[in-house]
């Protein structure tokens, strides 16, 4: 099974992206579960969401403790969180940042940086970006194929704002380093 937690702040679609992941792997046959954890529900507040992806029917009805990856959708959050507390050994962790790898901090696991809120304004005009995200995740772990990603977006969302969201998975996607 591969755990995956999810790190923003209300109002960055974070849900929203958990509920795509678990929707575009369902669709290549693995089974999933995808659910949020937040306390004040207020814009801007911390939460995380949650994936699982598995072979087999996903029987485990609790919050990802130990993540196979993390994604940050706010690298704000590194200075509040312990973003990769738990992390399984080669672990995967994916922030959403500008600055370089050995600025952010981050112990364990294998980084990955991609300039996700630069994506998404370029593309969507406004900083959400969680479908953005969506496509480092997609490139890092190759668990979901982009264009399944895509048909979850389609899906989702319809007409112009469905393709400047896949713009910005596709731009992710690419970037991710």
């Amino acid at each position: 099974m591969i755990e995956v937690r999810m790190h923003g702040r209300g109002g960055q679609g974070a849900v929203t992206a958990v509920e795509l992941l678990a929707v575009s792997a369902a669709e290549g046959g693995k089974w999933t579960q995808s659910f949020p954890f937040f306390g004040v529900e207020r814009t801007g507040a911390p939460v995380q969401a949650f994936c699982r992806i598995d072979e087999k029917p996903v029987r485990i009805h609790q919050n990802v403790y130990e993540p196979d990856v993390v994604m940050v959708l706010d690298a704000s959050l590194l200075a509040v969180t312990d973003v990769a507390s738990g992390l399984k050994a080669g672990g995967v962790v994916i922030v959403n940042t500008k600055k370089g790898r050995g600025e952010i901090g981050i112990k364990g696991g294998k980084v990955f940086i991609v300039d996700a809120t630069g994506i998404a304004v370029k593309h969507l005009g406004r900083p959400i970006v969680n479908t953005a995200m969506l496509g480092a995740f997609a490139k890092v772990t190759g668990l979901v194929p982009l264009d399944a990603l895509e048909r979850a977006i389609r899906h989702r969302f319809k007409g112009e704002i469905a393709e400047k969201n896949v713009a910005a998975i596709e731009e992710c996607y690419n970037s991710t380093a």
